[in-house]
């Protein structure tokens, strides 16, 4: 093929065609052609030189040239000239323009032919991939139909559509015991599409909590509406999972509605899912009440919330134990995944157990360091007093409504509070001094014996680390004692003190 000043209606009719065959734009096969004809120029007057074809988009003429950028001073002799030789060939150029020589046409050998034809397959995968990524990426979250086309090591290769895409199922986001054969319909949530050098990767799922979602949402017009909203999945996937579901409108049963007629709806999730069990339960902005529901079909008796550690005791009949925690921990696992609590289950009888062994513990302890008799000691652990410093800084008031306790009573009782924990202190800076930290540290101002003992659990042993600290790293190491980042700086160039004045002796 040989290009010529003459219109070349063919060029365009080639362009058309492998436009709507590979459903990519005419122009963009057209600027893979110009690209195949310049590269081919290339070979024939210098792979160096800055050569470009144009195709004209109305008649086809192909046109060559090569371009060179007019400076001052040439660095490139192949894409560069300088002004003074540029104005001979075009009077009136500037520095930044660019000299335009035409060239004449060339014939495209076997070779050349060859290599066009690359720089065209290219262009046009380059454009493919592009539009893949372009119409999947805006799919994440979704469900797509496909059918599998090869399955290797377990996973399976979906294409997505007449071969125009193909997404990755891997064996592990297949759910249990499920068997596909090449050909086989399924559907999948595609949980990521990423633009990798060898293509766009479409990432699909069976087993994500938020294809069973997804599912309901297509079962279920109120969800789809958005009349009943998904507030949380959990899922072992092809055996058990846990739908939590809200409505704002009281009148709306939204269990039921996602239940269905004799349970039709949940059966069409459940069938789609290889008979993986549904549990759908009512959401609650109550964290405890929350955890009830997740917990059915067991029983609660009693539920104690620690909202610090994002833990919740749950205390269930001895009959019920076993159901509470399901087969090998899933039912336990599956509401602990809903609610975002971790669960702790027990028994009435181990839960009483296990107070009367926290009674005693405390009631040792409080008799042991206030040096007090057992009577007070179980007065003190009754009233809901845990450790020594809860009475070392309670304010004396509340001591004093105990039955029983005057303003002597409880005065003395803090007393010893505060004896015992600057007992304590004094023991864990002697362990710390045997174990290297330097009595330097206390001359630092503002630094308490607690203070200490939390920079030597952080490896501040003496002085001169406390002052190699920054404000900020300080502060952070202080926050149970509220330091502000000033009066952590304020310590530091106390610690430093030393340095300047060992530069003025």
């Amino acid at each position: 093929m040989s290009t010529t000043a003459v219109p070349r209606l063919e060029m365009l009719q080639v362009a058309e065609a492998v436009s709507k065959e590979k459903n990519i734009s005419k122009f963009e096969v057209l600027e893979a052609l110009e690209l195949a004809i310049a590269k081919a120029a290339k070979a024939k007057y210098g792979p160096d030189y800055d050569i470009r074809a144009v195709i004209d988009r109305k008649i086809g003429t192909i046109s060559i040239a090569r371009y060179r950028e007019v400076v001052e001073e040439v660095e490139e002799e192949d894409t560069q000239i300088d002004l003074k030789n540029a104005t001979v060939f075009q009077p009136g150029i500037e520095l930044g323009e660019f000299l335009i020589e035409e060239l004449p046409p060339i014939d495209l050998g076997r070779i050349s032919a060859q290599s066009a034809k690359q720089v065209i397959v290219q262009k046009v995968r380059e454009s493919e991939r592009k539009r893949q990524y372009e119409e999947y990426k805006d799919k994440v979250g979704e469900i797509i139909n496909g059918l599998v086309k090869r399955i290797e090591y377990g996973n399976v290769t979906v294409d997505l559509g007449g071969g125009r895409a193909e997404g990755f199922l891997r064996r592990d986001e297949l759910i249990q015991r499920e068997v596909l054969n090449v050909g086989d319909r399924v559907r999948t949530y595609v949980y990521d599409v990423r633009e990798e050098p060898r293509g766009p990767q479409i990432f699909l799922s069976r087993t994500h909590p938020m294809f069973m979602a997804k599912l309901f949402a297509q079962e279920v017009p109120e969800i789809y509406e958005g009349v009943i909203q998904i507030k949380a999945v959990a899922r072992d996937p092809g055996s058990r999972a846990k739908m939590a579901v809200y409505c704002e409108d009281s009148a709306v049963d939204p269990v039921g509605a996602c239940v269905g007629m004799r349970g039709s709806r949940v059966q069409a999730v459940v069938n789609e899912l290889q008979g993986e069990k549904v549990d759908i339960i009512p959401w609650s902005e109550d964290p405890a009440t929350f955890v009830v529901n997740a917990l059915a079909p067991a029983e609660v008796a009693k539920i104690v919330l620690d909202e610090e550690a994002g833990r919740l005791e749950v205390v269930v009949p001895d009959d019920q134990l076993s159901q509470a925690i399901g087969r090998r921990g899933q039912n336990v696992r599956l509401a602990s995944n809903l609610t975002g609590w971790e669960i702790d289950i027990m028994t009435e009888e181990q839960e009483i157990e296990r107070r009367q062994k926290e009674f005693q513990e405390r009631s040792a302890l409080f008799m042991q360091a206030l040096d007090v008799d057992d009577m007070i000691a179980h007065l003190l652990v009754n009233e809901g007093f845990s450790s020594i410093e809860q009475i070392a800084y309670v304010g004396v008031e509340d001591l004093m409504n105990i039955e029983g306790f005057d303003e002597d009573v409880a005065g003395e009782l803090q007393n010893r509070a505060h004896a015992y924990l600057q007992l304590v202190e004094e023991n864990k800076l002697k362990e710390a001094e045997e174990a290297g930290l330097q009595k330097d540290i206390y001359e630092v101002e503002g630094l308490s014996s607690a203070m200490i003992l939390t920079l030597v659990e952080n490896g501040v042993l003496n002085r001169d680390d406390l002052a190699d600290l920054a404000g900020d790293e300080l502060a952070e190491m202080m926050a149970t004692f509220d330091m502000s980042e000033d009066e952590a700086n304020t310590i530091i160039m106390s610690a430093r003190a030393h340095w300047f004045a060992d530069e003025t002796e």
